[in-house]
């Protein structure tokens, strides 16, 4: 079991032992108390009659003097056979008369009528405490009888009947054993409905623990920390105060989660329609191009002459080559997109790189009257990545760059190297081209689309799929890919590749 300080079980073990301990407590004063009120009674209810037995037996008050040899033989008597009580003589007013405490013990010199009122009518239940003339701030348990003489009220007998001696030696009984016994026995008793309370409470949260370690792992494993809940916010595990705040954070990833993938669902399909809307025209044109050259031919075949042959020719070949090539792209689209194996990452020096693709198409940009110049500076800098990949993304940015190049302009490729304290290479793809506008500078990596200018006709805007390829490739290694522009003065297409692998 989880003892750990914000684990749900710890706080409810120290809830139930403040708890436990709180009614303990109260348990104890509760008992002691009431066995306290249990004792007077008892010995009230008991002594009850005595001082009307004495008053009865005795006659204590003669001709409205005290008889003061009967009464000290009384007060002997009473004393030899429970030394527990005191008695005092009354007028009938409540003074006092004549006691049997030591002398100088006295502290009143009358006591209150009203609780002897109450012995005498049984209004009250028992146990009734009266003044204890010893103690003038103490109630105290006591019997009475009035005194009286042909129907004329004398006086009250007035027996305490726990006397100070008594009150001493109940309290050191009290606290030598009783209140010991009873503490043992009440913590005791406390201890063992603790155990039982946090065993079953133990047993109780034992799953919930389980099932919050499960979640914790499948929240780290699967869900992105930075995911958001309905509220917008989500509670940090390591700010949860407890299990159930922790599977409140990990149901609020989950839901946070879901409503992303919902939403990453609609718009693939979203994209998955346009897609289909788009590939279905792109095919269109180059398939009804090339059947209607090569029915063109079998139509004719006899009155065509060589040289419009040839021509037909050409151009079915043509776009039998533009569908290939768009063929070939959504293939590896397709593939890149659901690319589950690992890069085949090799080291290579990113100069020669550069230096290959850049041969590789001077020639086609020197017939179109284009410049192609390639700077090497950093080039000796070495990245792991997939060489094929990366080649595959700086050709396609730069057919974009030659598709929208016009006659003498100039497209430059350069290297900057990472910094001291810098993991990242930028390879920068710049032309002088017509430049794209701000409105589609948002767009331009979108699937299928292509940019719009005057200059470039149908043929050479392509199918719209090269971007988004090589933004996909740099995305699979961890880096990203930026396009700037202006309308009229050129596009530059920036790669940031990291040194080291991360994806």
């Amino acid at each position: 079991m989880n003892f750990h300080p914000r684990s749900l079980y710890a706080k409810l073990s120290v809830l139930l032992l403040g708890l436990f301990l709180a009614a303990g407590a109260v348990t104890l004063i509760v008992t002691l108390k009431t066995s306290q009120l249990y004792q007077q009674e008892a010995q009230q209810r008991i002594h009850h009659d005595l001082a009307a037995g004495i008053v009865k037996e005795e006659l204590l008050i003669q001709n409205g003097e005290i008889a003061q040899d009967r009464l000290e033989h009384i007060f002997h008597m009473m004393m030899v056979i429970n030394p527990a009580i005191e008695l005092y003589l009354l007028d009938p007013q409540g003074r006092i008369l004549a006691y049997s405490a030591p002398p100088g013990r006295v502290q009143l010199d009358a006591v209150n009528m009203a609780p002897i009122e109450l012995f005498l009518t049984g209004r009250k239940r028992l146990p009734i405490l009266g003044d204890d003339p010893r103690h003038p701030n103490t109630g105290n348990i006591f019997s009475v009888a009035p005194i009286q003489r042909e129907g004329t009220l004398e006086g009250y007998l007035y027996i305490v009947l726990a006397s100070e001696q008594f009150v001493s030696v109940r309290d050191a009984l009290r606290s030598s054993f009783i209140l010991r016994a009873g503490s043992w026995a009440v913590a005791g008793c406390v201890a063992v409905t603790l155990l039982a309370a946090l065993l079953v409470s133990g047993r109780l949260t034992k799953r919930l623990s389980r099932l919050t370690r499960d979640m914790a792992v499948f929240r780290r494993k699967s869900l992105p920390s930075a995911a958001a809940g309905p509220g917008g916010s989500v509670p940090d595990a390591a700010l949860a105060r407890d299990e159930l705040d922790e599977l409140r954070a990990t149901f609020d990833r989950m839901a946070a989660r879901i409503e992303e993938q919902i939403r990453e669902l609609e718009d693939q399909d979203r994209l998955r329609r346009e897609m289909v809307a788009n590939v279905s025209h792109d095919l269109r044109t180059p398939l009804t191009h090339l059947q209607g050259y090569l029915e063109t031919m079998m139509l004719k075949e006899k009155s065509l002459e060589p040289a419009e042959r040839r021509e037909y020719l050409e151009i079915a070949l043509l776009n039998a080559k533009r569908l290939g090539r768009l063929v070939a792209d959504l293939f590896e689209l397709a593939k890149l997109d659901a690319m589950s194996e690992p890069l085949a990452r090799e080291p290579f020096p990113v100069g020669e790189l550069i230096q290959d693709v850049a041969q590789k198409y001077r020639l086609p940009a020197k017939e179109q009257g284009v410049a192609l110049d390639a700077r090497f500076e950093g080039g000796s800098t070495v990245i792991s990545a997939d060489l094929g990949l990366i080649e595959r993304a700086l050709e396609n940015v730069l057919d974009n760059a030659l598709r929208f190049t016009p006659e003498g302009g100039r497209i430059n490729l350069s290297i900057k190297p990472p910094g001291p304290h810098d993991r990242w290479l930028n390879i920068e793809v710049e032309d002088t081209g017509s430049g794209i506008a701000a409105s589609e500078l948002p767009l331009i990596f979108d699937r299928f689309h292509r940019g719009n200018s005057a200059d470039n006709g149908e043929e050479r805007r392509g199918a719209g799929l090269g971007l988004a390829i090589a933004k996909r490739v740099v995305e699979l290694h961890g880096g990203s890919l930026h396009c700037e522009s202006r309308v009229g003065a050129g596009t530059t297409f920036r790669f940031e590749l990291p040194t080291s692998p991360t994806g």
